[in-house]
């Protein structure tokens, strides 16, 4: 019987620690495919982030390193400067990478570092509890608003993907989703697309993912996948913000 399906050679066999039916496990996946079919697995250095994905070093067949909290994009400028034939990137989260990681993604995209930057969005600090995240919607309840997020409380949920847009030195941003195979196969073409606008030297690139949080928004795996396509693309709309021809 001919195989249509393995694992891929970009993930190491160590289970996964994540909730059942959070979409991190999808999105681990493309980024395996990715560096597998890119040929760059042998010269890849992964960065892990703080928060749901901190042992995303034990997932990743390549080289990792830790960061400490929202640090990822400092510690990958690092690397890529002392070893510029690498393929850096990092793994974050809205936590990580929208609250207090914000400072050092937008100086990492306007110093247009080479690096690649995978931004997991799920609305909510996972790991943590639930709690309020940067990117928590108005009127979704988490544990430290128990009544909603409240916009002249908190103000506007961020969007990161527009806000990097408008910086000259990234040259590629992006927004996608993995709640169905369609917008899966559309987030892998953009992964993709961020890592060769690495390898072709044209600088920072970022692909922006909207994933899912059963356990914190309380509800079931597919009532969250209904939610995000309900909830957050709406606010948080797919698609292509800047590529390095527009940049040019």
């Amino acid at each position: 019987m001919a195989k249509v399906f393995e694992r891929t050679n970009g993930l190491t066999t160590k289970p996964f620690h994540y909730c059942p039916g959070c979409t991190h496990g999808i999105i681990h996946r493309i980024v395996g495919e990715v560096l597998e079919e890119l040929g760059v697995l042998g010269k890849a250095i992964g960065v892990a982030p703080v928060g749901c994905s901190v042992f995303a070093y034990d997932y990743f067949n390549c080289d990792m390193h830790e960061a400490a909290h929202g640090r990822a994009p400092a510690v990958a400028t690092g690397i890529k400067r002392v070893h510029p034939d690498s393929v850096v990137f990092t793994y974050q989260g809205d936590g990580d990478l929208a609250s207090i990681g914000t400072a050092e993604i937008v100086h990492a995209a306007h110093r247009g570092e080479k690096i690649t930057t995978i931004f997991v969005n799920n609305a909510i600090y996972g790991m943590t509890g639930g709690q309020m995240a940067p990117t928590t919607l108005i009127g979704q309840k988490a544990t430290t608003a128990p009544y909603g997020r409240d916009e002249d409380h908190a103000g506007k949920p961020l969007k990161v993907a527009e806000m990097l847009s408008t910086i000259d030195g990234a040259k590629f941003v992006e927004r996608v989703s993995v709640h169905n195979p369609a917008n899966i196969r559309k987030a892998k073409k953009a992964i993709k697309k961020a890592f060769e606008v690495q390898l072709s030297g044209e600088g920072f690139g970022i692909v922006e993912v909207l994933s899912t949080c059963p356990t914190n928004w309380g509800k079931t795996p597919t009532e969250s996948l209904k939610w995000l396509e309900e909830n957050m693309i709406p606010y948080y709309p797919l698609g292509n913000f800047r590529t390095p021809e527009e940049v040019e």
